[in-house]
Order: C-alpha cells, then structure tokens, then sequence
C-alpha cells in the first residue's frame, strides 16, 4: 500500500492510459466542421451550426496536461484613471480607402484578418499595401505559402517599382516563419495565406481547425510581444464566411472583407469588425493591370453608359458604409412559357423580389403572377438596403408599361406589404450625391420630403403609396 501511494505522489501512476502529473498527456479525437468550426464527439452527415453536408472531419485534439503552469507577473490592479497610455501613430498604408476603412490607417501590434473569394485580388491588395509601406522605409515582412518568392517578384514587377524593404520568405511551417519573423523585425507582416501554414506538433492537416485557430494564436502573441502589426490573408468559403471557426474573427482586432464580382472591374473592401475604429466606411478600387486603382468618383463611372429612354431601368442612390453610391437597377419583364413565373436576381435578394412583385400585383392589379420578372444590378454590385425597394418596382413598373423613366430622376423609399412607402435614413446625403452628378428630379417617401426641401435642391416628389408612384411613371418622362 505504501508503495502505492508513494507512486501516485510521485506523478508515476497510470490511469486509462493517462499519467497523472505532468508527464503523459491524453489525446482524442474530435469531429470538426469545415466550413463553420461547428464541432462534435461523432461524426455528423450535416453540420447543425452551418448546414453543410459532409464537411465534419476528424480532428486529433490533445489535453492540456493536468499541472498548469502561470507565469508570473507584476501587474497590479488599478484604477482606469490612472492608466497612461502613449499615443501610437497608426501605419498610412499608402492607399486612402484602405487608410478610410481602417479609420486612418493599420494600428500598430494589431492583427488584422482579410477575406474574400478567391482571384478576387486578395494578394494583390496585401503586395501593393507591402510596396507602399516598404517604399516608406518601413520593413515589410511578406510570407507566401500558397507563391514562390520568384512568383510574387513577377507580380511585384507589373506593380510598381521593388523596394529593398520588403523581405520575401516562401515558408509554410510557422515556428520558422516566427523565427525569422523576429530577426527582420518588420513594422507590417503579410501571411498569405493562413490557412496554407502548418504546425508539425499538430497531427491534423494545414488548414484544418486545429491548424488555423492555433496558427493564428500564435500570429497574435507575435504582434503583441514583438511591436509588429500582422495582416493574415484567409480563404472565403461558399456561404461567404471566412474559412475556420467563428473563434477567428474573435481573435484578431480587425476583419476586412474584399468583395466584388470576377467578371467586373469594381471591387469593395469593407470592415465587419474593427476594435480601432468604424465599420460604416468602405473603400472602392478597379481593378486593372496595374494592379488596383482607388476610385474616386464610382457613381459616375457606373452609370456612364446608362441607355438613354430605356424602359425598365431606375437609378437609386445607395449607401456602401457612410458613402452614397448611384447605381442602375434593370429590370426584364416577360411573358412566362412555365407554369410558374420565375423570379430571378442579380445583386438583390431573390426572395425579397418575388415579395415585392405580389406587392406590386396586389396593390396595383398588374397581372405580373403570368410573367417571368428579371432584375439586374449594373456593375456587378450588390445592394439589400430596403431603400431599393421604391427603386426595383420602378423599374418593374417601366419595362411592363413600356413607359422609360426620366432620365434626370433618382428613385429612393422602402415599401410595406400594404404598398405604403416608409422613410430612408441618411436620405440628404443620398440626395447630394445625385444632384451633384446632375440628377435633379427625385422620388422619394412623404416623410422624407421636408427634410430634402430644405436642401433646395431639384425637384422632389414625395409619394406614400406605389400608387403615386405608378401615376409618374404612366405619365412617361416628368
């Protein structure tokens, strides 16, 4: 019995497998979703958290040993009031919109997470940000797990002139990527991307769960401890999320989203999560040759070549963050060959189209229940303000009568399932936008009205109901 104790104290007894102490550690398996980090004892066919079917995949998970050690610090509690905090320039990126979303340009000891679909200029936007700042004199550290250093030189060439600041290091394993991390001591490290690196303790494959939460733990402890800003490049999965848990988009201090459509130039990056500043801005760039552009002036190039007397097309004035945007809606009605009209979208929520069609034939008496109705968002944009809602029926109304809207006019009100139309926010600075264009007649709901007549600006014609709205566009061009 003595000798019994005696090895139970000592840290040498084995239970199950598992040694008490320190010595041994247990290890099991988990089953982890690919798509949302949703994770479960036993494999799963379809993920409860997500939906996805399967994406469940086994996962080694090892347990903490049973003795925890705490290191030790100096730190004492105390009053807010006496904290002193030191004011930290932020890093100017080289490019105005990305200094706009960021709310003046990348914190330092920050980490910062880009998503967006793939080829949608991801690394192109992380390479051009590294050549301005390198250019700045500041150290860049750029890590590519997915290019060859000859690769991203290529890349860099058709970009601008290379700057002897930015250090290229092709790696995948991340204990020697921090290593060398530390002996360049960059201002700004680049890792594109974060679910190519790996961790030879961990047995699961890279950008697995285990792989991609504790890379990014560790990416986090390096900006912190060693007063360097890192932006971690990550893939997009196919409902739009970042790859990974959801408990990565809790670890970093910012997450950007860079969206667009592949088939056309424009490009938008926006912030979901920023502890440093805003999310309302947005930055909008096209994408060229030479790499991105920054684009000044959005609305107008968007609606350059709007048809002219065109019956089916409405402009509306959007918001992307705190910017009004105008972009054109188009709309296609015809006669259905099916037995059920179909309602189809581009850039607008399907299901929201095919509520506001009953709308329209509810309130209106329009037979649109036998016609296949088609709506399009020039540019390749998106947009589920219900602000558009004045807007898509306008443009429904006009291809079904054959009546084209004035070509000066600007549509803007969300619509109620009884036909009323309720007040937008932020409705003056959607106004400026379009009058500064030359758009000098607008549409807009009752309750805005007083507020744009103060403006004195254009023509305003504030309506409550579809069917005011309708009496316009029967009368053709205003």
């Amino acid at each position: 019995m003595a000798k019994y104790f005696g090895r139970l104290l000592s840290g040498h007894f084995v239970d199950c497998g598992r040694k008490i102490g320190n010595v041994m550690t247990k290890t099991k398996s988990m089953f982890f979703c690919q798509e949302c980090g949703y994770d479960s004892p036993k494999w799963l066919g379809r993920c409860p958290g997500c939906g996805a079917w399967n994406s469940m995949r086994e996962e080694i998970v090892r347990k903490e040993n049973a003795k925890v050690r705490y290191e030790s610090s100096s730190a004492k509690p105390q009053s807010i009031t006496s904290i002193e905090v030191e004011p930290l320039p932020r890093i100017k990126s080289g490019i105005e919109e990305v200094n706009r979303v960021l709310g003046g340009g990348i914190v330092p000891n920050s980490l910062l997470l880009l998503g967006g679909d793939p080829g949608i200029g991801k690394s192109t936007l992380a390479l051009q940000i590294a050549m301005n700042i390198a250019h700045m004199g500041e150290k860049v550290f750029y890590v590519s797990g997915e290019e060859s250093a000859a690769q991203i030189r290529m890349r860099a060439e058709r970009l601008g002139v290379l700057p002897e600041q930015l250090i290229l290091f092709a790696a995948t394993e991340l204990d020697s990527i921090i290593k060398e991390a530390k002996e360049v001591n960059p201002t700004l490290m680049i890792v594109d991307s974060i679910q190519t690196l790996y961790l030879p303790e961990l047995s699961s494959a890279p950008g697995s769960i285990s792989q991609v939460r504790e890379g990014t733990g560790r990416l986090l402890r390096f900006a912190k401890e060693n007063k360097s800003s890192v932006l971690i490049i990550g893939h997009v999965t196919k409902d739009g999320t970042i790859a990974g848990p959801r408990l990565l988009e809790h670890m970093v201090d910012g997450v950007l989203y860079f969206e667009g459509d592949n088939s056309h130039a424009f490009r938008i990056l926006r912030a979901i999560k920023n502890r440093f500043g805003g999310t309302h801005e947005v930055g909008i760039f096209s994408m060229t040759q030479g790499g991105l552009k920054e684009v000044e002036n959005p609305s107008l190039l968007l609606l350059e070549e709007r048809p002219v007397d065109a019956a089916g097309s409405a402009v509306f004035s959007c918001m992307e963050g705190a910017r009004p945007l105008l972009i054109e809606i188009q709309a296609l009605v015809s006669q259905s060959i099916y037995s059920s009209a179909r309602r189809m979208s581009k850039g607008f929520d399907t299901s929201r189209l095919a509520l506001l069609a009953a709308v329209v034939e509810k309130q209106l008496q329009i037979p649109l229940s036998s016609q296949d109705i088609y709506i399009n968002v020039i540019g390749g944009l998106e947009t589920q303000e219900p602000a558009a809602d004045l807007a898509i029926i306008a443009a429904i109304i006009s291809c079904f009568r054959g009546k084209s809207i004035d070509s000066e006019m600007v549509v803007i009100g969300e619509v109620g399932l009884t036909g009323e139309i309720r007040s937008v926010p932020q409705i003056e600075l959607r106004v400026r936008e379009a009058f500064r264009l030359g758009y000098s007649k607008f549409i807009v709901p009752k309750g805005n009205q007083k507020e744009i007549e103060r403006l004195k600006i254009g023509k305003i014609f504030g309506v409550k109901t579809i069917f005011e709205m309708d009496k316009i566009i029967k009368g053709g061009k205003v």
